[in-house]
């Protein structure tokens, strides 16, 4: 009985360090993992909201673009869910009843594509629905993260931010490969039906994150005195020259749907395979969280930004072989270059990605976690809403549609050389980690001397038509 009791302990010890990173596997962080973990697992109706725009209600890449500006708007006024959160409790609690909400208005959201919505503005709106729930559900929980965040010490500063989004990354290799399968199988009002039940997982969850209740009663007046405090971190230029910077790098455009477009009709990739690229991607954004949590913690940002930007900017070049057929002429099959550049960009987007995840959580003063960390997820958010718009008059000007691709490969070429333009700009992020400061310092203190961070790997929900895409360093998804 010594023996077994040994043994559990000796279990439990080398999964806290190996599998949780250092942190206490309670039943509150497993509620809290649970919460990501479904924002990965919808990634379920991914392919399936991307087949049913094109083929039964017949959008062209143009008219997804434009669809993509109406489903982003949650994510351009995540900061109001942060006010509402923060300064109005429900039943004297900000984060558990608005992690109910979102849970139910995400079945909901499923449940409508799967049995009554028949026209795009219903598919719009019912999309933007979903949308909303997963982003009531990222401030909420967001906010719980950086709490617990804060506590951390330098040398395991971005370990629970790595652990959160690790579990949203498993969540997203679970569904991968089903994501096309059960596609092939069914038709995308089903594949719909089957994901309404996850949301429900946040909903019940919910109640088991500790959280003590708030005694005063409602006031706007803490809103206001939120806000004061938001303009005063927003002015630091120490906040807003990283969030300029962040802003510009993803506001470049982006070919994601013409090269669904062109992926589907003129490569005749079916749904199963795009399960598989799927399930690449989602193991190599595991890859890319363990290479960085392994070897990458100490490299300055500005070197991982740059060499980011510019790596996945070549890398994103190889796509012209596969546009112009040349990788038939050297022996590549369509299928096989398109998982190896899938791999290949997706790990080295989140490597780039987590080490701004550090930088956000040292940046919300206590009181306002979810206001300001969803500001900055926002102004990402509408410089991804740039990107694709930008993209979309690209796609249009160079007359690229669903059955015309000869000048995709210069949409590509422009759309991959854009990516290089932010890096003049790099002296606006950090120069190194040490800037951080000690971690008995007060938060206010580190928000002074760090930068701005954004959900680099969030994306707008679903994520529509990001299937196959080389983008920049991270991925545009989005995510």
């Amino acid at each position: 009985m010594i023996v077994s009791s040994s043994s559990l302990t000796k279990l439990k010890n080398s999964l806290t360090e190996k599998v949780f990173f250092g942190h206490e596997p309670s039943t509150e962080l497993i509620a809290i993992l649970l919460v990501y973990f479904v924002q990965g697992i919808v990634g379920l109706s991914r392919l399936a909201v991307s087949f049913f725009l094109k083929d039964e209600l017949g959008l062209s890449p143009a008219d997804v673009s434009a669809l993509l500006g109406i489903v982003a708007l949650p994510w351009m006024i995540k900061p109001l869910f942060g006010f509402v959160s923060d300064g109005l409790p429900i039943f004297g609690y900000r984060r558990r009843p608005y992690l109910v909400l979102s849970g139910f208005l995400g079945a909901a959201s499923w449940v409508a594509l799967a049995t009554i919505v028949h026209s795009p503005l219903a598919a719009t709106l019912t999309i933007a629905l979903g949308s909303m729930s997963i982003a009531i559900s990222d401030v909420i929980v967001d906010s719980l993260v950086v709490e617990r965040a804060r506590n951390e010490s330098v040398s395991g500063a971005g370990s629970l931010q790595a652990l959160c989004w690790g579990a949203s990354a498993v969540g997203g290799l679970m569904t991968a490969y089903f994501s096309g399968a059960l596609l092939q199988q069914f038709d995308a009002r089903t594949v719909f039906a089957i994901t309404a039940a996850f949301p429900l997982i946040v909903s019940a969850v919910a109640w088991l994150i500790a959280e003590d209740p708030v005694s005063t009663k409602p006031d706007w007046a803490i809103v206001r005195n939120q806000l004061g405090q938001l303009k005063q971190a927003v002015t630091q230029k120490a906040i807003w020259m990283p969030t300029v910077f962040l802003f510009l790098w993803q506001a470049t455009p982006t070919a994601e749907s013409a090269f669904f477009y062109f992926s589907t009709n003129e490569l005749g990739f079916e749904p199963e395979f795009l399960g598989r690229v799927r399930l690449v991607t989602s193991v190599a954004a595991l890859v890319g969280i363990w290479l960085y949590q392994r070897f990458l913690k100490a490299v300055p940002f500005r070197r991982i930004f740059g060499w980011s930007i510019v790596l996945s900017s070549t890398l994103g070049m190889t796509m012209l072989l596969l546009v112009t057929h040349a990788n038939r002429a050297i022996g590549i099959d369509d299928r096989w270059f398109s998982l190896g550049d899938s791999l290949v960009l997706t790990a080295l987007g989140q490597i780039a990605y987590m080490p701004v995840l550090v930088l956000a959580a040292r940046l919300c003063p206590p009181g306002v976690e979810a206001t300001l960390f969803a500001l900055l997820m926002s102004v990402v958010n509408l410089a991804g809403l740039v990107s694709y718009e930008f993209g979309a008059v690209l796609t249009h000007w160079l007359g690229v549609n669903e059955s015309n691709f000869d000048k995709l490969w210069l949409l590509v070429l422009i759309t991959n050389l854009t990516t290089l333009l932010p890096l003049p700009f790099l002296s606006w992020l950090p120069a190194a980690h040490d800037e951080l400061g000690e971690s008995s310092q007060s938060v206010l203190a580190i928000e002074s001397d760090s930068s701005a961070s954004k959900h680099l790997a969030q994306p707008f929900l679903p994520d529509l038509v990001s299937e196959l895409v080389s983008r920049s360093a991270v991925e545009k998804t989005i995510e």
